[in-house]
């Protein structure tokens, strides 16, 4: 499967919360699955549930590393 084959259905299920995890990289690397909708900023009109779901999960693979 692509990239492009699964990330839509992704997205479609639970945009807010989806992560892009880079994966390989000797640090931990999230970020929000969108675009960064510059043109909205300092509007007081955007949803940060998508930031935050990347910080939790940065936050729960630190853990897991930590353990293992």
């Amino acid at each position: 499967m692509y990239h492009d084959q699964g990330l839509p259905v992704i997205k479609y299920a639970d945009f807010h919360n989806a992560v892009n995890v880079t994966l390989g990289l000797p640090i931990i690397r999230t970020s929000v699955d969108h675009g960064t909708a510059l043109e909205l900023a300092g509007k007081n009109v955007l949803d940060t549930g998508s930031m935050f779901a990347a910080v939790d999960m940065a936050k729960t693979m630190a853990i897991s590393r930590t353990r293992s």
